[in-house]
């Protein structure tokens, strides 16, 4: 009974429930894409349904190759691409600046939190053309504005993630590092953070992933060229292949970017998971 015991506590928890990106889950994910896209193939090719609603592949792909070349609504896909990249990118990297100490004040100050918890829980769940109207009146219809809009997107959670992190830690952990002559600052700096840095990554995350899924009404409002703005002028033309290679692309990226994220997070936090 012991001998079982003490080789459950040996294992690692990722060996019993999968750690994320292990070779097995790889394996699944690739399957289910080729899976999703054969049914894709075979309802368009066994015409099931009209191209309006559902073109084929073959026809999509002709429409990406189309779009780097001649380009589509005013702008070549690359054009559309780093628009849209230098919006969500800047939103994101405005957001890490400001929400993370935020969210890390949040978890040590009671003053600071009561003075953002109740702003942040307010607008977190509103979506984000609920404040659209608001932010073009008061910003205009000009560029920042829509890194704005995406910023306030990806604050909340990153802020939200940053503080849960924060409240995590455990009070011994501080009392034991201040009984090593810790100062307030080496506290916060090599104990607080350092544990909260899992759940700061978490809402990264999170926070990129809402950017993207923002970017669209984003682009809503006087843009010239964009993925969202792309998309959103195809489907008034019904051109349903530029809509789907539009949204393959933003998925592509958004993905790409979690992936980095990832590597990132196993980088910096490479005992996560092995305590």
């Amino acid at each position: 009974m012991l001998e079982r015991l003490s080789r459950a506590k040996s294992v690692r928890p990722g060996k019993i429930y999968g750690a994320p990106g292990d070779g097995m889950s790889g394996h699944i994910s690739l399957i289910t894409a080729l899976v999703l896209f054969g049914l894709w193939l075979l309802i368009t090719e066994m015409g099931w349904v009209q191209p309006l609603f559902l073109p084929s592949p073959l026809a999509v792909w002709d429409k990406f190759v189309v779009a780097m070349t001649d380009g589509v609504s005013n702008s070549t896909l690359i054009q559309h691409t780093l628009a849209s990249l230098g919006r969500v990118l800047g939103a994101f990297f405005l957001a890490l600046v400001t929400a993370v100490p935020v969210g890390i004040l949040m978890g040590v100050n009671r003053t600071v939190r009561g003075l953002f918890d109740p702003i942040i829980e307010f607008y977190r769940p509103l979506p984000p053309l609920a404040y659209l109207p608001l932010i073009i009146i008061w910003l205009g219809i000009g560029e920042f504005p829509k890194v704005f809009l995406i910023y306030l997107a990806i604050f909340a959670p990153m802020a939200i993630a940053a503080r849960a992190g924060v409240r995590s830690v455990s009070t011994e952990q501080i009392h034991a590092a201040y009984a090593m002559g810790a100062t307030r600052a080496q506290v916060i700096s090599q104990v607080i953070l350092k544990a909260a840095l899992p759940e700061i990554f978490t809402g990264m995350r999170i926070g990129i992933g809402v950017g993207w899924t923002t970017l669209v009404a984003a682009e809503m409002v006087a843009a010239h060229r964009g993925l969202g703005f792309m998309v959103l002028n195809a489907a008034e033309y019904l051109a349903s292949d530029t809509v789907i290679m539009g949204i393959i692309v933003i998925g592509i990226f958004a993905f790409a970017f979690d992936l980095m994220l990832r590597y990132l997070e196993k980088a910096m936090i490479p005992w996560k998971g092995k305590i």
